[in-house]
């Protein structure tokens, strides 16, 4: 856009060169007849283009977010409809491959846990890295699709239908969230944002004490079986609906900044780890639900 200062003054106003200015390389004299300019020669072809291009400079378009590298929304819903699809293909490939026994079954803790134990350490690397790398990315996408996909197969067959319920759950709760942001009803402000570390923090902690109850005392699923299960099930749904609310706030904050479009994969990193969180929370409730 033109600076309105240019705009509005008599002296830059002109989107054209008028005859006798010194764009035409004439000026009037005393009696109001044209003669040669004392500041050149008559312009040429190469004159004239070269006014247009200063023309074109000052009064043309502004150039969009995608031609200068910055940050835009669909960049943003393409590097997350990518993670995702990985996640998904790898899921549905390890569910098959197992469930038809094309994979032999002895395989399926190792793919199991180390899809776990995979998209855990990745998921730590990309969360600590100060620049996004795309390959680190689908590789923990990779890791978390083996991982849901045996975890998925498993629950699928104790509960048949609960995959479908969770999946459904999870965008059911990605949709009202994103719409009570879009509306202004949730803002991430600097007490949510305490509330927010403060329940992460939390939730870990009892994660590690319950990691270690269930496997020395308690056995199965730990504490989070029965009626406290579906209570702390129900806190890490929300902290995770939470964290996607901040996610959402990042990436309209990025986008209004302008910053280097590459930071659409740390977006979609961010919104797949919330969603994967969100569907396993899902699983676990469901699951309670239905007999545990």
């Amino acid at each position: 856009m033109a600076n309105p200062y240019f705009s509005n003054s008599p002296s830059f106003g002109k989107s054209t060169p008028q005859p006798g200015s010194l764009a035409t390389g004439y000026q009037p004299n005393v009696q109001g007849y044209a003669q040669p300019s004392p500041y050149g020669t008559p312009p040429t072809a190469t004159t004239d283009a070269q006014f247009q291009s200063v023309q074109d400079a000052y009064y043309g378009p502004s150039a969009t977010a995608a031609q200068t590298g910055r940050l835009t929304y669909d960049d943003v819903i393409m590097k997350t409809a990518t993670v995702l699809g990985v996640i998904v293909l790898v899921a549905a490939a390890s569910w098959f491959g197992f469930s038809t026994g094309t994979l032999p079954t002895g395989l399926m803790m190792p793919v199991l846990f180390g899809g776990l134990i995979g998209g855990l350490v990745l998921g730590l690397v990309n969360s600590f890295k100060k620049e996004p790398s795309p390959a680190l990315i689908l590789g923990y996408a990779a890791f978390e699709g083996a991982f849901l996909g045996v975890i998925s197969m498993v629950f699928n067959f104790a509960y048949p239908g609960i995959v479908l319920q969770a999946v459904l759950a999870t965008f059911v709760t990605f949709g009202v969230t994103l719409a009570l942001f879009r509306s202004g009803k949730v803002r991430v402000t600097p007490k949510f944002t305490k509330i927010l570390m403060i329940g992460l923090v939390s939730y870990a902690v009892f994660c590690l004490v319950n990691l270690v109850l269930s496997l020395t005392v308690l056995g199965g699923w730990g504490l989070r079986a029965g009626g406290f299960g579906l209570v702390i099930g129900a806190i890490a749904v929300v902290l995770a609906a939470m964290t996607l609310v901040m996610d959402f706030d990042q990436i309209q904050r990025g986008v209004t900044n302008g910053v280097a479009r590459k930071y659409a994969w740390s977006a979609a990193f961010g919104l797949a780890l919330s969603l994967v969180w969100l569907y396993i929370e899902f699983l676990r409730i469901l699951a309670i639900l239905r007999g545990d």
